[in-house]
């Protein structure tokens, strides 16, 4: 008798055990629950993405400014410099007069064909 009721009583908790489980994951399956979840994956890789980005750009500014310190970039042009030199130093700072977008030319031709490409 005890041995009856035992396996009666198991069958039922798995039983309902199962379909607990089961009606769970059908809602977890409704196009509402599924949307959802979409839209916090979405968000969340944004936030990642933003992230990332954010990380990048200080790593950019960070780089810039150690490559900007090794090559003299910040400093005063040297008197001493070559002449060429002084001119493609001076030649990369913007004309100061009216028109503050126009760049002044280098005083030499270049023969180079990839130079404008």
């Amino acid at each position: 008798m005890f041995r009856r009721t035992f396996w009666f009583t198991a069958g039922a908790a798995a039983g309902v055990w199962a379909t607990t489980k089961v009606n769970r994951k059908l809602k977890q399956l409704t196009p509402e629950s599924l949307v959802a979840r979409a839209a916090d994956k979405a968000i969340e890789s944004g936030h990642k993405l933003k992230d990332f980005a954010l990380d990048v750009r200080d790593g950019m500014v960070r780089r810039e400014a150690e490559l900007g310190e090794a090559l003299g970039l910040d400093a005063p042009v040297d008197p001493e410099l070559p002449l060429q030199r002084q001119f493609a130093v001076e030649a990369a700072e913007p004309a100061r007069a009216a028109d503050a977008t126009a760049y002044r030319k280098l005083p030499y031709n270049s023969y180079n064909r990839n130079e404008d490409h």
